[in-house]
């Protein structure tokens, strides 16, 4: 047997035995397929109407394509600058999640001490703080550090509200890692840090990108703090504080769908990427267990 048909075989095993469903199984999954499409493709043909086709006919197909509606959305609420502000606050905010959060996902899931148990039910506590709680006092923080309306204390604000449940998250996928392969990488001389890189992270690579697109959803669609700390201003405020902009006594719903549409495209696509790199690692790992 060749390499390729080796590594065939492996990923065979590694999905399992194929599991035969039902008719009514059947049935189910296209009724769930159809409830989450039916407000997708709502929403995409509304994106190409006028007020009168949105609410006259509102699952038809326009009668006229207003393609220029997207253009409408585009300048009025200059998406352009909110979705570059949005990206650049999301990729930081994410960058600096992920550096706080494994190293101490890490030290935390290769110790039982009782100082370990208290920071681990210090991070849970965090869940018990709604957000709204925090505003006056992260408001007075950003006064205070000069950063008021302005992108960088946002870049700050959001990997620290996310720590608590990203640090969990990977600390349970870290005690995942076999002691073995600790005590093998122990033997070969290996200190923490090639430790974490070479063992943990490829291991808890699931984790960590399951990690990205939660804070990555979470980023993307947090409007409250955006709105009263970041501002309205159009240099700075993101798609969430942009988009209701095109709301008004007499709104255009076409246009507003249309901005909608905009908005989610980027995170969808990369939702959809890292998905699949997540699949991949998920497969990967199997294989190699």
């Amino acid at each position: 047997m060749n390499a390729s048909n080796r590594r065939a075989a492996q990923s065979k095993r590694a999905r399992g035995p194929k599991v035969r469903r039902g008719p009514l199984a059947s049935v189910l999954s296209w009724i769930y397929a159809a409830l989450l499409a039916a407000p997708i493709y709502y929403l995409l043909v509304s994106a190409l109407k006028t007020n009168i086709e949105i609410f006259t006919r509102p699952f038809a197909a326009p009668a006229r394509w207003l393609w220029q509606n997207f253009a409408t959305a585009w300048n009025s609420a200059g998406l352009g600058q909110a979705l570059l502000n949005s990206v650049l606050i999301c990729a930081v905010g994410i960058v600096l999640t992920l550096f706080l959060a494994v190293p101490a996902s890490y030290a935390l899931a290769r110790s039982d001490s009782r100082p370990a148990r208290i920071i681990s039910r210090a991070f849970a506590a965090g869940f018990l703080i709604p957000p709204f709680a925090a505003l006056i006092p992260t408001v007075i923080l950003a006064i205070r550090m000069g950063l008021f309306f302005t992108r960088e204390f946002q870049m700050l604000y959001l990997p620290a509200s996310a720590l608590p449940l990203s640090v969990l998250l990977l600390t349970q996928f870290m005690r995942t890692v076999p002691g073995e392969l600790v005590e093998s990488a122990a033997l070969d001389g290996a200190g923490h840090w090639h430790t974490l890189t070479k063992v943990f992270i490829p291991i808890a690579r699931p984790g960590i990108v399951s990690v990205m697109i939660l804070q990555l959803l979470t980023f993307w669609n947090e409007y409250l703090f955006s709105l009263t700390i970041t501002g309205t201003g159009r240099e700075v405020r993101t798609v969430q504080v942009a988009l209701p902009t095109l709301v008004s006594d007499s709104t255009n719903y076409g246009v507003l769908a249309a901005g909608t549409v905009l908005t989610l495209l980027p995170v969808y696509i990369v939702y959809s990427v890292m998905s699949k790199r997540m699949q991949e690692a998920l497969v990967a790992g199997a294989v190699k267990g």
